[in-house]
């Protein structure tokens, strides 16, 4: 969840930019581009487009939970080549999001739209490489190849995908308000999605084991092992299964989006106006202090619920025990995440975000030290996952919800600077996206040295003390340290409020010159 994408992302930063006098002649806009202007989207139509978002957060859900316990006990991998492909789709991941971005917004207009035919192109490809990921190839030299040619493939196809989908957001309408409803069905979309997808995969997968009881009589080893054969492949299998009701998902929700969405055109004057490139677009975010001091500071924090995420599975499994429960343990977590997002905001709304920031994320350590610090205990695990599911619920609305004040903060300063919002959005997620590949390469790594064997039921105890401090101690520090470069941050409830009517000012100062337009 903590990788995500999420509330408010276009809230509060998709304002029209300031219009400068133009010198050269104007045409009057039609009547029917006034009438699409002034008309709101129905609900259906913000229905659709929030559908659209699911197809991420369901993959996302999915690999960030399974992906590693699938590499080393299902694909049989060496934990030293899991922690490579884990750690290269990753990075390469992180590099697309700006890279596509920038395509994405050089696009040409098309008859279905600019964003659409990106996001039609992409489906197809993304649903083939996100089930051969599942698929466990027949042959094993080459078999590293395998997963990180199509892991990094999928990542490719679903920033195909996303990054156009999010930048939809400007496109669906030209009322602010619009946009923000918009985005509001959109979060509570993705946040099912998240819920759905493990779901989905834990459900099905948790259905077979392939850790059989072992006989109290030892002349039985060969059926013992004819068992264990049996039970992987039905595993195998398993995993096939969840890929492909996923990969049916993703369609349904592209073919909804695609047919439910009517993407609009950019007016003249908007298009007119040249976008940043590349580099003025990087000198832009890394020379405006409070996004530097958030971004860094959220880093932190999203790399404590990231290791948390990536090694959970696992520690449920080898740590605690809980072999057959562990889909209904981060099934919880999700539940509870999701149902206490609406407080969360209700709260950020009332004592304001950097409070809500230090009591959300902090409001997982006692249930991160709880869990390690106890012995083994199911009902104990249970009740530590919903109190940790409200901290990542936190961990997962609050940097979407404070961006978008930075972005505000930036405008007002700049506000001659034009194209940007994307730009904050898309280097955050290269950020985000780069250090959870190093996160999750580094914690398989140190599985390996801890002495893991792919495919085996009982681990060394080096293991079991390797994967608590992997969801406890680093977690914690991580946590301290985010939460002490977010104090610097400048942005309080009164700058955001004097940014808010600064904008506005100069949003009515827009409508205003686009009157005196129409009128020419």
């Amino acid at each position: 969840m903590a990788r995500g994408e999420g509330a408010e992302q276009y809230t509060a930063t998709l304002l029209a930019t300031t219009v400068k006098p133009m010198k050269t002649e104007i045409k009057a806009v039609k009547p029917n581009e006034q009438r699409r202007v002034t008309e709101g989207l129905s609900v259906w139509s913000k229905l659709c487009y929030a559908f659209g978002g699911a197809p991420y957060q369901i993959t996302g859900s999915a690999l960030g939970f399974f992906l590693q316990i699938y590499l080393l006990d299902v694909a049989q991998l060496d934990p030293f080549y899991a922690s490579i492909i884990l750690f290269v789709g990753r990075a390469w991941d992180a590099i697309t999001d700006p890279t596509v971005g920038f395509l994405v917004s050089r696009s040409k207009w098309t008859s279905i739209g600019r964003m659409m035919p990106w996001i039609l192109c992409s489906t197809p490809f993304a649903v083939l490489t996100y089930f051969l990921i599942w698929y466990v190839p027949p042959f094993e030299e080459g078999k590293v190849i395998w997963y990180l040619v199509f892991y990094c493939l999928f990542q490719s196809m679903q920033t195909c995908f996303h990054v156009p989908y999010s930048a939809l957001t400007m496109f669906i309408s030209s009322d602010q308000k619009e946009r923000d409803s918009a985005t509001a069905y959109r979060m509570m979309v993705e946040v099912l999605g998240t819920v759905l997808g493990t779901a989905v995969q834990g459900q099905i997968v948790g259905g077979v084991s392939s850790c059989p009881t072992e006989p109290e009589d030892s002349n039985s080893t060969n059926i013992t092992m004819n068992t264990t054969i049996v039970s992987v492949e039905d595993t195998k299998r398993a995993y096939l299964l969840a890929s492909g009701v996923i990969c049916i998902i993703y369609i349904f929700c592209a073919a909804v989006l695609f047919f439910g969405v009517k993407e609009q055109k950019e007016s003249s004057w908007k298009t007119s106006t040249p976008p940043l490139t590349f580099r003025q677009g990087l000198w832009v975010i890394v020379s405006h202090g409070p996004y530097v001091k958030l971004v860094i500071g959220f880093l932190f924090t999203s790399l404590a619920f990231m290791l948390l995420e990536g090694n959970f599975a696992l520690f449920i499994t080898h740590a605690l025990g809980h072999r057959k429960d562990f889909q209904n343990i981060l099934l919880v977590i999700m539940l509870s995440g999701t149902f206490t997002i609406p407080w969360w905001q209700w709260f950020l709304t009332r004592f304001g975000k950097k409070t809500a920031t230090y009591c959300g994320i902090l409001w997982a350590v006692p249930f991160m030290i709880l869990i390690v610090s106890i012995q083994s205990h199911l009902v104990i695990s249970y009740l530590v996952s919903v109190g940790a599911g409200v901290s990542v619920a936190a961990a997962f609305l609050l940097p979407w919800s404070m961006l978008p004040d930075v972005v505000d903060d930036f405008k007002v300063q700049n506000p001659d600077v034009h194209g940007h919002e994307a730009l904050f959005y898309s280097f955050y997620v290269f950020f985000i996206k780069f250090a959870s590949g190093l996160s999750l390469g580094i914690s398989t790594l140190s599985l390996k040295f801890a002495g893991y064997v792919t495919g085996k039921c009982s681990q060394p105890e080096a293991v079991s003390s390797t994967l608590k401090v992997l969801v406890s101690p680093v977690p914690i520090i991580l946590i301290v340290i985010g939460l002490l470069v977010i104090k610097t941050y400048p942005i309080d409830e009164e700058r955001r409020q004097g940014n808010r009517k600064l904008l506005q000012n100069l949003l009515d100062s827009e409508s205003e010159t686009s009157e005196l337009r129409s009128s020419v």
